[in-house]
């Protein structure tokens, strides 16, 4: 895929380059006296922790922060209030709005990229940075729609670049102890997957009327991206309520979803899913909906029963009741988590937390799982451009595929109550043609 972008003007700071070595993109662990130079597309929020964390590992130096809005990048604004960005001391790193500007200015004096922006630009703003060799740490869900999931896997194969999906907990003690257990066989051959989180990210009301003046901190245009053009709406989008409209994010299950998935699908070591069926209100061609129960169809694997079972349940419809959802005594279940039903017993696995075996009695047959030192997630993504034959646990072979479902899920959602089956060998649904047309998207030229 190739993106026909106009250049378009915009405002930037910046500083004098700092004296120090610069590499060329490349990198190779053999100049110790280096650095690996970063650029980061989105400073607010997630994106503010993703590049201060890579900036922490001595390894680094950041050359390039980017952001539409104008606020984040000088430390202000309610997604950093009380972050102390300005505290963070990045010499020699310049000051851009539009991310295209930064990779053609900076060049090969970068070589990685970390991409922080609302889900619709996760593709364009990716993809751009691997198209000029840079490793690339890539926010959830990667990406908006399957199509482009696809493609920065294949891209990613194709150049050898590493790459990680920012999804931190993966590297958690309890995360990685859970995924142990489960192949390890503490509760059995899983037969059943209950996923669910509290939040209600869509929006079940009429489309937005009106039309808000852009503030003039912020590039309206360079904010829509690819995304089709609209009026600005204050407090309807930027910068925090994007997730709940189709055309920016994806909706409770691409937001947390992608999260709380990813244990029980890695453990499992399950692939795509071959079928997918949503409960939800009727589309509206605008927004996701803010209650959801989507089931999904996986191919068996050696850690499941045959009949196979995974359900997702968000906004008021979570948690769901059952016995297999029953607590001792005393205890109540977490606002999102998920439990995994096994044939010698169950595994409860909040988020974000460790898991809990049940009935108790499984303790006294478990013997201790060799977890190996601890697990940055960034760090890990660093180790892999220096050289690591460890790949990065949330690499975009792994996480593409993880995401896939998710969106699948998402595009089931137009359907409700219909079985949406899915060819991913071919990438595309098999039994209701007019479901192709959301597993890609057409882009706006900006």
């Amino acid at each position: 895929m190739k993106f026909n972008l106009s250049r378009r003007s915009f405002i930037k700071a910046s500083s004098a380059l700092a004296g120090f070595q610069i590499l060329p993109s490349g990198l190779r662990a053999n100049s110790p006296n280096s650095k690996l130079c970063t650029a980061h597309i989105g400073v607010a929020g997630k994106g503010y922790t993703d590049t201060s964390h890579i900036a922490a590992d001595p390894r680094t130096k950041v050359l390039g922060l980017c952001d539409v809005d104008l606020r984040h990048l000088n430390g202000e604004g309610p997604r950093i209030q009380n972050r102390n960005f300005k505290k963070l001391s990045f010499p020699g790193a310049r000051k851009f709005q539009d991310y295209r500007e930064m990779l053609s200015e900076l060049g090969d004096m970068i070589d990685a990229v970390s991409i922080s922006t609302p889900d619709h630009m996760h593709y364009p703003a990716t993809l751009a940075a691997m198209e000029r060799g840079k490793h690339v740490f890539t926010q959830k869900p990667l990406t908006n729609n399957i199509s482009e999931a696809r493609h920065l896997m294949k891209v990613a194969r194709d150049k050898g670049l590493a790459t990680q999906m920012g999804i931190q907990n993966k590297a958690t003690e309890g995360y990685r102890l859970a995924t142990r257990l489960i192949r390890d066989g503490a509760i059995g051959k899983v037969s059943k997957v209950i996923v669910w989180c509290f939040k209600d990210w869509g929006y079940d009301g009429d489309p937005y009327i009106g039309e808000d003046p852009v503030p003039d901190y912020l590039d309206w245009n360079l904010w829509l991206g690819v995304a089709p053009e609209r009026p600005f709406l204050e407090g309807k989008y930027h910068p925090s309520q994007w997730r709940r409209s189709l055309d920016f994010g994806c909706g409770t299950l691409g937001d947390m979803g992608v999260h709380i998935f990813d244990t029980p699908f890695d453990a499992l070591r399950l692939e795509p899913p071959v079928w997918v069926e949503a409960d939800c209100r009727q589309p509206n061609n605008f927004s996701l909906p803010e209650k959801s129960v989507v089931r999904y169809g996986f191919q068996p694997s050696p850690l499941t029963t045959r009949d196979f079972q995974w359900t997702w349940y968000d906004g008021v419809a979570s948690p769901p009741p059952g016995p297999d959802m029953e607590l001792p005594e005393g205890q109540t279940l977490p606002k999102q988590g998920a439990m995994l039903v096994g044939e010698d017993g169950r595994m409860l696995l909040p988020h974000i937390a460790g898991p809990q075996l049940l009935p108790r009695s499984l303790y006294a047959k478990l013997k201790k799982p060799d977890m190996g030192p601890p697990v940055n997630h960034y760090g890990q993504w660093i180790d892999a451009i220096y050289g690591s034959k460890t790949p990065p646990a949330a690499n975009f072979d792994y996480s593409g595929k993880m995401v896939e479902g998710v969106l699948l899920g998402v595009i089931a959602g137009r359907y409700p109550g219909k079985k949406i089956k899915w060819n991913s060998a071919k990438g595309k649904v098999t039994n209701l043609a007019a479901a192709n047309q959301f597993v890609q998207k057409e882009y706006r030229a900006f």
